[in-house]
Parts: structure tokens; sequence; C-alpha cells
């Protein structure tokens, strides 16, 4: 403690001797933690700057604050050297490696950027694909459409010319039939024809012979 106030002395006294070169205090200092409230009591241990304290009780008549590490030592410190934010040169760290975490955090999100815009052109020109793709089913299926309403047509024509078809058959399977019966009929009819012939054929040759004997007699008679 002694030091510390004789180099704010020397550092006073030279002041005027420094002007040509800038220099600043160093953040770094050492309190000591005593066993009581003065410096008739001896030193238990050396606190460095920025160290955590719990404060138990504050003298302001004595100027000592009450203290505990967070080991459980506890003893006597100087109130005018804690502060109630952590040092300066411990905020300036953890700022620092705030900051290295944030730019890390920014070149991952700028590569995470960079892959979407990526993913992004990739994506534009899947969609001007899929875009192409898409009219092309399209008129694909528009073709299908016409073309199944032709089939239906198609199908509906054919349905049609079957049934005609049957209705014919039908039909000429009952001028099939009036065929064969009138095949049957004519050739009865020839039949009966044949026979009258034949039974005409056999009066008259029963009738002239007749005929020509009565002629004979009646001019055998004259």
């Amino acid at each position: 403690m002694k030091n510390a106030y004789l180099f704010v002395i020397l550092a006073t006294l030279f002041a005027g001797q420094a002007m040509a070169e800038t220099r600043y205090v160093s953040d770094t200092l050492e309190i000591t933690m005593r066993s009581g409230k003065g410096t008739s009591y001896g030193i238990t241990r050396m606190l460095r700057s920025g160290t955590q304290l719990t404060v138990l009780e504050e003298d302001k008549n004595s100027g000592y604050t009450h203290v505990r590490t967070k080991s459980g030592k506890d003893g006597w410190v100087l109130s005018r050297f804690l502060m109630k934010t952590p040092a300066a040169r411990d905020r300036l760290a953890a700022a620092e490696k705030q900051l290295a975490e944030l730019e890390l955090e920014n070149r991952k999100l700028e590569t995470a950027m960079t892959s979407l815009k990526d993913e992004k052109s990739k994506l534009s020109k899947n969609l001007g694909s899929l875009d192409s793709e898409s009219r092309k089913v399209s008129q694909e299926l528009a073709e299908i459409r016409r073309t199944a309403s032709s089939a239906l047509a198609i199908d509906s024509e054919n349905k049609e010319l079957k049934s005609r078809v049957v209705a014919l058959e039908r039909q000429l399977q009952i001028l099939q039939q009036e065929n064969e019966g009138l095949k049957n009929r004519t050739a009865r009819d020839w039949f009966m024809v044949g026979a009258a012939v034949v039974l005409l054929g056999i009066i008259v040759g029963l009738i002239i012979p007749r005929i020509r004997w009565r002629r004979k007699s009646s001019w055998d008679t004259f």
C-alpha cells in the first residue's frame, strides 16, 4: 500500500518532466485485505483488481468495508478501492470477448447469407424449370383430355355400331329363316306342280285313247 502511495507522489512530482511522452495509468492494481479496520492490523492477503467480493459490513467512520471472497476468506479493505461495477480491464476483456463472438457470429451469418443466396439462385432456376415443366404438363393434359374426349366419342360410336350390327345380325337371321321357309315352300310347290303334271299326264293318257276309240266306233257305224 505504501508503494502505491509512493508511486502516486512520484508521478505528481515528475508530471511536468514527462510532458513530452504520453502514458496511461495501468488498470492493474492490488489492494490489501487486513484482519481489522486499520493499517495496524495484519495483511491477510492481496486482492487484485477485478476480484469479486461480498460486502458484509461497511464502516464509514474508519473508511473500511468488511468483505468476503469467493473462497470464503473474509477481511477488511479500504472502501474507496471498491467499485459497484467490474474493473475496466475485466469489462474490456468481456467486451472484446463479446465482440469476437459477435464477429464470429457475423461471419457465420455472412456465410449462411451467401449459402442462402446461392440456394435462392438455384431455387429460382428450379422454379423456372418447374414452371416450364408445368406448362408442358398442362399442354399434355389438355391433349390427353382432347384425346379422351375423342376416345369417348369413338367408344360411343363403337357402341352404337355394335348395336346396329347386332340388330342387323338379328334381321339377317330372320331373313335367313324366311329364306329357308321360302326354299322349303318353293320345293313343296314344285313338288306339287310336278305331281299335278304327272297326274294330268296320267289323266290325259287315259282320256285320249278313249276319245279315239269313240271316234273310231262312230266312224264304223257310218
